[in-house]
């Protein structure tokens, strides 16, 4: 096999795993929360869950925060819960960041990325969402403006089912 079959190969592979994420079962996590709380993943079962992944140096994480902030006002009363997952290892950036753009979601963080990585976490930000019984339904990744119509559209779709 030429090296450029090999690489194809490879990209194929990396590509078919990205793209498999949607209905697989989430992968269970804890991480720390803002408050000093554990969270885990798996004590969220039966309701809708959506991930987000950012960091304080992406602006489309700045621009969509106040927004997925609204989102999870709208629907946490319906069965829905939304963690923001900051990725970056100096957590002080996030802490500042939540001081200038308030949300009342809880934030969680992944200082390692071993959540990142499980999530296969390639764009930043990175919504996912998953449904009552942990199968990941949507990923999303980046954001533009206009996304949270989407966003809204797969939350009631989930909520619904």
């Amino acid at each position: 096999m030429k090296i450029w079959q090999m690489l194809l190969a490879a990209l194929a592979l990396l590509v078919g795993t990205a793209s498999a994420q949607a209905n697989e079962a989430a992968p269970d996590f804890t991480l720390k929360s803002t408050t000093g709380e554990n969270l885990r993943l798996a004590e969220q079962r039966g309701t809708v869950v959506m991930l987000n992944f950012w960091a304080s140096w992406c602006a489309p994480c700045r621009k969509e925060m106040p927004l997925l902030d609204e989102l999870y006002q709208r629907y946490k009363d319906a069965g829905f819960v939304l963690y923001g997952v900051n990725v970056e290892s100096d957590t002080a950036a996030a802490d500042k960041l939540l001081e200038d753009i308030p949300v009342s979601f809880p934030v969680l963080y992944d200082p390692t990325s071993k959540v990142s990585k499980l999530y296969n976490v390639d764009a930043m930000p990175t919504t996912i969402l998953i449904d009552r019984d942990g199968s990941i339904r949507y990923v999303n990744r980046g954001y533009r403006s206009g996304d949270e119509e989407k966003y809204r559209t797969q939350i009631k779709e989930l909520i619904r089912e």
